[in-house]
C-alpha cells in the first residue's frame, strides 16, 4: 500500500525562497520510517525531506570524499621522534641496505 504525503508550506513571500506544495508517494514502511526518524529528530516529516532533497542534490565538488591514507596520516607525521631527522639524508644508516635481500624473478 502506498500513501500520499502532501508538503504544504505557505508565509514566505520572497520570490528566491518561494516555497512549493508538492505530493510524493512512497510505500508505507518508509513513511512510518520518516516519521519516526522526524519525531526523533523533533522535527517535522516536511523538514526531513526537505533535508534529504538537499543532501541529494548537493553538487558533486560539495560532496565529502572520502580522504586518502596521506591525507589521513598528515597529523600523525613527525609524532615519532626517533633522533633522527630523515634516514634517508644520512648515508650511514643505508649502509647495506637490501644486500640481504632475496631476488625475486
Amino acid at each position: 500500500m502506498w500513501l500520499q504525503l502532501v508538503i504544504w508550506e505557505y508565509g514566505n513571500m520572497d520570490l528566491r525562497n518561494k516555497a512549493m506544495k508538492t505530493t510524493v508517494e512512497m510505500p508505507d514502511e518508509l513513511y512510518r520510517r520518516a516519521k519516526i526518524e522526524a519525531a526523533r529528530r523533533g522535527t517535522r516529516l516536511k523538514n526531513l525531506v526537505e533535508q534529504g532533497l538537499r543532501l541529494v542534490l548537493k553538487p558533486r565538488r560539495e560532496a565529502r570524499r572520502r580522504p586518502n591514507l596521506a591525507a589521513l596520516m598528515k597529523p600523525a607525521r613527525g609524532s615519532v621522534d626517533s633522533g633522527i631527522s630523515d634516514l634517508a639524508s644520512n648515508p650511514e644508516h643505508l649502509a647495506g641496505f637490501g644486500r640481504d635481500a632475496v631476488r625475486h624473478r
